[in-house]
């Protein structure tokens, strides 16, 4: 069972008052998160961690996204909710993110007890839980990127394997592929999943390319171009602009040939969202126009009307500054705007 608000709030009142003895005393930081566990067994090394360094989750959160700007990467949507949760044991944070902690942090993924050391999930202690273990297959045992995504590719290999063509077996498998990588995007580290995703692309070659019109045909190119809208996503967090047009041009292509309007529109979008960041407002505009008058979920929608009608950050800045400056801008009073329309005259003499 876990533990009360009245007791979480006396654990942060202690933790504070035992780093601020222990930082008088010119402990070091390794020092304190043991003192604060000793004190505090109900808290997770995650948490010990940040008590002892006396930041908020807010402040966590700056790091961990100047951590993602250092390595030229956007930061992803760490909250500190998301935050709350993984140091309460009740959200693992995947590989990219343990890195990411362990950088904010100045310490490794192993100290912050963000590596398992065993499978069945022994070694693994819930908040305000004292040496208990998660047995194996119950909610809070996480897939590893190591094993996950292998075995995801490996069913579609061995599907293909007995139906090189295709089949409504293999049909189903990558879509269920599709859906693992779009659900648990967030949990591998993007090159990790760029790779599998089209490792599981390149299994399709051969069945996109044997000849038929039918629906299993049909659906497989739709799953293709899903693919490919996911590896356009993951190129431009890799800093691979012209990779991500070509996967999102591909993507677009095979959506307009099954009909299939989502992947259209989102694709449309996504399109329409990378011009934008590189500066190309007029292009983003007229992209992004196509899938907005296309019949779409509301999801889709929002996606366009982001790329058409959204500016970057950095135009809508620099169009504060010009209002700014120009209502800063001295303007003629009323009587020499009454006597210069008295004159007829249009500009200042």
């Amino acid at each position: 069972m876990g533990i009360t608000r009245s007791r979480r709030a006396q654990i942060q009142r202690e933790a504070t008052t035992i780093r601020m003895r222990a930082q008088r005393a010119g402990h070091t930081t390794e020092r304190i998160v043991t003192e604060l566990r000793n004190a505090l067994p109900e808290l997770t090394a995650l948490e010990a961690w940040r008590l002892a360094l006396g930041w908020s989750r807010a402040q966590v959160v700056e790091q961990v996204a100047a951590a993602y700007f250092g390595e030229g990467l956007r930061p992803p949507g760490l909250s500190e909710a998301r935050l709350c949760r993984m140091e309460h044991g009740q959200e693992r944070p995947g590989p990219e993110y343990a890195e990411m902690l362990a950088r904010a942090y100045g310490t490794s993924q192993e100290t912050l007890g963000l590596m398992s050391r065993c499978v069945c999930g022994r070694d693994r202690r819930g908040y305000g839980q004292l040496g208990c273990w998660t047995p194996l297959l119950l909610p809070g045992v996480d897939m590893t990127s190591a094993s996950g995504l292998p075995a995801v590719r490996e069913s579609l290999r061995l599907a293909l394997l007995d139906a090189p063509q295709g089949d409504p077996a293999v049909v189903e498998l990558v879509e269920v592929a599709v859906e693992h990588y779009a659900l648990n995007y967030s949990r591998h580290a993007p090159s990790h999943l760029f790779d599998e995703v089209h490792a599981s692309r390149r299994m399709l070659a051969e069945a996109l390319a044997a000849p038929g019109g039918d629906g299993i045909h049909r659906d497989l190119r739709r799953a293709t171009g899903w693919l490919s809208g996911l590896l356009g996503n993951l190129a431009y967090h890799l800093a691979d602009q012209s990779g991500a047009r070509a996967h999102l041009a591909l993507a677009a292509s095979l959506g307009e040939r099954v009909g299939d309007t989502r992947l259209v529109a989102w694709t449309l979008g996504a399109q329409s969202m990378l011009a934008r960041a590189r500066h190309d407002l007029p292009s983003g505009s007229s992209t992004a126009r196509p899938g907005w008058s296309a019949p779409r979920p509301r999801w889709c929608e929002l996606n366009c009307w982001g790329g058409r009608y959204c500016p970057p950050s950095h135009v809508s800045a620099a169009r504060r500054r010009r209002n700014a400056l120009s209502e800063r801008r001295p303007r003629p009073s009323a009587r020499a705007r009454r006597s210069r329309a008295g004159s007829g005259s249009t500009s200042p003499s």
